[in-house]
């Protein structure tokens, strides 16, 4: 229908950052849910101390090996995906690491070193001054084209 906007789409446009955002348990900060570039950035911005860097490296790194890639925030994470074909990667602050998952990490060669319950994903953490960017940027082009996760 011409005119007429999406809800979608409306809300994305409506997301507005926080002026203060609070830091969670950790310091990762507490950012609304919301599609798109601006709440991802909103995110690195309150990356406390050194994390912010790596936040703002990743970032680039992903749409550098990824250039129409989809972002969003949830669960206090930024995302990235594909559209049409999930999301492949999300991270989230700790006290001592930025902690990189990979949602297809099993599939990667070579498999990112972290595991849990979910026998799919793999992840990596990054401390401070350890962001190996090759291995990263491979790990990323291949998560992007295989099928990520359709969850929200």
């Amino acid at each position: 229908m011409a005119g007429k906007t999406s809800r979608k789409a409306a809300q994305a446009s409506e997301w507005v950052a926080p002026e203060n955002p609070k830091l969670l348990s950790g310091g990762n900060p507490q950012i609304p849910k919301g599609d798109g570039d601006a709440p991802v950035q909103a995110y690195i911005a309150a990356m406390p101390d050194w994390k912010s860097d790596v936040g703002r490296r990743l970032d680039d790194l992903i749409e550098r090996t990824v250039p129409d890639v989809r972002k969003a925030v949830r669960w206090n994470s930024p995302w990235y995906g594909v559209a049409g074909e999930g999301w492949f990667v999300s991270y989230h602050v700790f006290a001592r690491y930025v902690k990189v998952t990979f949602l297809q990490g099993a599939s990667l060669s070579p498999v990112p070193p972290g595991s849990g319950k979910d026998p799919d994903s793999r992840w990596i953490d990054i401390h401070e001054g350890e962001l190996d960017e090759e291995q990263l940027a491979d790990w990323v082009r291949q998560a992007a084209a295989i099928p990520g996760w359709d969850g929200f």
